[in-house]
């Protein structure tokens, strides 16, 4: 009996014992979490989760304010591997537009300046390093107006474009007065001209596209009118004009129209833009009027401005042969007639034309004999051939495009319609909801996501566009990338007035290094688990983010570890922490700060 009273009260000093050790556990990282939040309570601290669960340590709060120093605090990490820096003389390479292996490729359609890729073994396995002096960006508005000269040291344009008030040196930063060669009075002016006839203030235009976009002085005028503007532009003897489009927070890309399809899906833009973008329109049988035709949304606006428009009392001063521009003309003419395009307005050397709503029922009076409709997916442009058809708008007849705001949250017509298989309405609204309990999370782990710390960022596997408009804000936008190994949910993004881009992870994306502030990655490991290297995906993550800028990338736990363990060795400073809704979810959040380091920082200050 005396033994079994005993080990009776073994157990119970046990019991109070492990009570007193979890109690005891549970109260100092309540304090601890208390004392680090700064605001009493630990919501935006989280526990580092390992292969072996969670315990009582607190993995400190990442910084997310600028310092531009060498001294960002690091946490305590063994190391995986070294990623040595590249050469300064990589400090802006664009391994997909990259000019030495561009000048090996055909003129012809502009070939040598499309998307021409280093194969695997070419690939650079080093970290892009910012040049001497790199700082953060302005915020929004004032990025706009201003860049710091040390972020894109060059002065070509300033030369070159001095009369036609594009850019201008000053001291330490450079100034866009906002002209252009179109508009030298400036983008507003000129943006007023075009909204006294395109419906530019009710929210009817939304999305727009700029092509040869110079330093994008038209896509940033017109965000202040709730436009968002695709501005792009080849990597040229025009030194650096996308670098300084994203370096003022306007969203661009280094493209070309040329033989390959733009990578964006049918009827996207509501507006598209040519001001002097020196596109041969009028040639190739008017291929390039239909590819812009296949991505402008029906009763969209296409407006060109300069040659050959007004040609009688410009050609002199373009010094060009007026039989050559009498034939251009003609020849865009002749092809918007064919697309079913009505000019709207001819007001100088401005031309406007509109999409008819319903293009078949217009064919139909026509001489329907001279239309080549595309066989192909008109969605499916990744790497395609640009071809001289037109794309069919049968589907079209009765699409309602809402106007932007209330286009963000309504239901996209491709949803609608059930374009989108095994997606319906509800689905669609339970995605929406989702993603705004997500971006509420976000929000608490880095409360300056919407401070206009962050401007320009990126969604690398956007879905149905959910991020971006849980996101939604003036200060901000988001590049929405839908791989091509994925659903193809573009057109549904650009139905909610977002923009984005087709786009292949296992490859370098078109744009300059140190061009995004934020990378959100849902999932996006998890697709590419066996198409290429994570190594890969992450040099390029680090090429084209900002010293100290962050990333939220959301997966399974098992890849995220595999993730975090290359990342620590970029210089990344890492958070594992648990779904919004609990340790029990397998998805977890991996959270990253990229170090400040440039051109010459030795290994131990960016480690």
């Amino acid at each position: 009996m005396a033994t079994k009273g005993n080990s009776g009260d073994n157990r119970t000093r046990s019991s109070v014992t492990i009570f007193i050790v979890v109690g005891l556990c549970c109260f100092f990282y309540l304090l601890g979490a208390w004392q680090r939040s700064g605001f009493g309570k630990g919501d935006s601290i989280a526990l580092e989760i390992t292969k072996t669960g969670a315990d009582c340590n607190i993995v400190p709060n990442l910084n997310f304010e600028t310092h531009h120093n060498g001294d960002a605090g690091i946490i305590g990490q063994s190391k995986v591997k070294d990623f040595k820096p590249c050469s300064a003389k990589y400090t802006d390479y664009t391994p997909c537009h990259d000019q030495k292996r561009a000048m090996t490729f055909p003129r012809n359609d502009m070939i040598y300046r499309e998307r021409h890729c280093p194969p695997q073994e070419e690939k650079l396995k080093c970290l892009i390093p910012a040049p001497k002096g790199y700082v953060t960006p302005f915020s929004w508005p004032k990025s706009r107006d201003y860049v710091p000269f040390a972020n894109a040291p060059y002065k070509a344009l300033t030369v070159e474009k001095a009369i036609q008030n594009w850019i201008q040196y000053e001291g330490n930063v450079f100034r866009f007065p906002g002209g252009g060669t179109q508009f030298p009075q400036g983008a507003d002016a000129y943006i007023d001209q075009l909204a006294s006839v395109i419906p530019i203030a009710n929210g009817t235009v939304r999305t727009a596209l700029d092509t040869g976009c110079g330093v994008a002085s038209w896509g940033a005028y017109l965000w202040k009118r709730n436009v968002i503007t695709m501005s792009f532009a080849p990597r040229d003897n025009h030194e650096a004009q996308v670098q300084f489009a994203l370096e003022r927070g306007v969203p661009a890309i280094v493209g070309v129209l040329g033989s390959i399809k733009l990578p964006y899906p049918s009827k996207a833009f509501d507006m598209a833009h040519c001001s002097r973008c020196l596109i041969p329109w009028g040639s190739n049988d008017g291929k390039y009027m239909m590819e812009i035709d296949r991505v402008l949304r029906p009763g969209g606006f296409w407006v060109l401005s300069g040659p050959p428009i007004n040609w009688k009392n410009n050609y002199k001063s373009w010094q060009r042969a007026k039989e050559d521009l009498e034939e251009e003309q003609r020849n865009i003419e002749e092809v918007a007639k064919l697309l079913c395009w009505e000019k709207i307005s001819e007001n100088g050397e401005t031309a406007i034309w509109q999409k008819t709503l319903n293009p078949e029922s217009c064919r139909a009076s026509e001489d329907a004999s001279r239309v080549t409709y595309c066989s192909e997916d008109p969605d499916d442009v990744w790497y395609k051939k640009m071809e001289t058809c037109v794309t069919s708008a049968t589907s079209n007849a009765d699409v309602e495009y809402k106007p932007f705001p209330e286009r963000l949250n309504a239901i996209p017509p491709r949803i609608a319609s059930g374009s989108i298989a095994g997606v319906s309405e509800d689905k669609y609204m339970e995605d929406n909801r989702q993603w705004k309990k997500h971006v509420n999370a976000y929000k608490k782990i880095n409360r300056i996501i919407d401070s206009g710390r962050y401007r320009n960022i990126m969604d690398m596997n956007a879905g149905f566009g959910g991020f971006a408009a849980a996101l939604d804000s003036p200060k901000l936008w988001v590049m929405n990338v839908v791989p091509t190994l994925a659903e193809n949910t573009l057109g549904v993004i650009y139905e909610r007035g977002l923009i984005g881009i087709y786009h292949d992870w296992c490859e370098a994306f078109s744009t300059y290094p140190r061009t995004y502030d934020l990378i959100h990655a849902n999932g996006v490991f998890s697709l590419y688990k066996d198409k290429c290297d994570f190594e890969d995906i992450l040099i390029e993550m680090d090429r084209i983010l900002r010293p100290e800028g962050a990333v939220i990338l959301r997966d399974e736990v098992d890849v995220l570890m595999k993730v975090k363990g290359i990342a620590r060795a970029m210089r990344w400073d890492t958070k594992l922490m648990d779904h919004e809704d609990g340790p029990l979810i397998p998805e977890k959040v991996l959270v990253v700060v990229k170090q400040y380091w440039v051109v010459g920082s030795n290994s131990t200050s960016m480690r």
